[in-house]
């Protein structure tokens, strides 16, 4: 299917992927390309983990586990691209929006590969506290390779900055300029983890429970962190 041919396009040659974006090759076929890889792998991993519970919850995690992702995109997505308008950079909102959907789709697409493991310990294991926990870690570690991505592809470089103002500064100013935007993208970095971090926690339940009734949400109590360390002590400690 063509979509599928601009994932190939992203993993098998990152750097000219990006490049294109950032020189506006095609930018909607890439978003809506990027767009239904990773909806449909978010999707498949959904299902899978809801699968320890129910059918009802396969249909359901398979459903907001992608809504997580985008939406998380759609909240922090502004702030990067208004920030950055700020400081000069002449990237395009849909640019932004196509170079976040690469994360994305990285992440799922490493998730997807993630998806025989949790299948084999989802059949053979039948400790509900052990399988949360290896999918907090693998979440995690996707989660950020994805981050990292974010990192190298919107890291400011000298020359763009120079290219940006599009005037002539002294080496002083736009190292202070660079200095400025690298710690931008730190913050919107760390916000951009927290936002997703604190969305799954709101859109829960992703695993359901043995013998719960199915719920779509639950009241909002707690919070992710706390339900982590419940489940190390639960695996651990009792």
């Amino acid at each position: 299917m063509p979509f599928f041919s601009v994932l190939l396009a992203l993993l098998s040659d990152r750097d000219q992927f990006i490049k294109e974006i950032y020189d506006d090759v095609k930018i909607n076929t890439k978003i809506v390309g990027l767009l239904i890889c990773s909806s449909i792998f978010l999707a498949i991993y959904g299902g899978l983990i809801g699968a320890i519970s129910s059918w009802m919850q396969i249909i359901s995690s398979a459903a907001k586990l992608p809504f997580l992702f985008l939406i998380t995109l759609a909240i922090c997505l502004p702030a990067l691209y208004f920030f950055n308008v700020y400081f000069g950079s002449k990237t395009t909102l849909s640019q932004y929006a196509a170079i976040l959907l690469c994360a994305v789709t990285i992440t799922s697409t490493l998730l997807f590969g993630f998806a025989p493991v949790t299948l084999f310990f989802l059949i053979t294991a039948d400790n509900y506290s052990f399988f949360l926990l290896l999918n907090v870690a693998i979440f995690t570690l996707t989660g950020v390779i994805g981050v990292y991505f974010l990192y190298q592809v919107l890291l400011p470089k000298t020359e763009t900055i120079i290219a940006d103002k599009d005037l002539a500064i002294d080496d002083t100013a736009i190292d202070k300029n660079r200095k400025i935007r690298i710690s931008i993208l730190k913050f919107w970095l760390g916000l951009y983890a927290f936002v997703g971090s604190q969305m799954a926690w709101t859109l829960r339940p992703f695993f359901g429970s043995f013998g719960s009734k199915f719920d779509i949400f639950r009241p909002r109590e707690g919070n992710f962190y706390l339900a982590v360390w419940n489940a190390l002590k639960s695996l651990f400690f009792t």
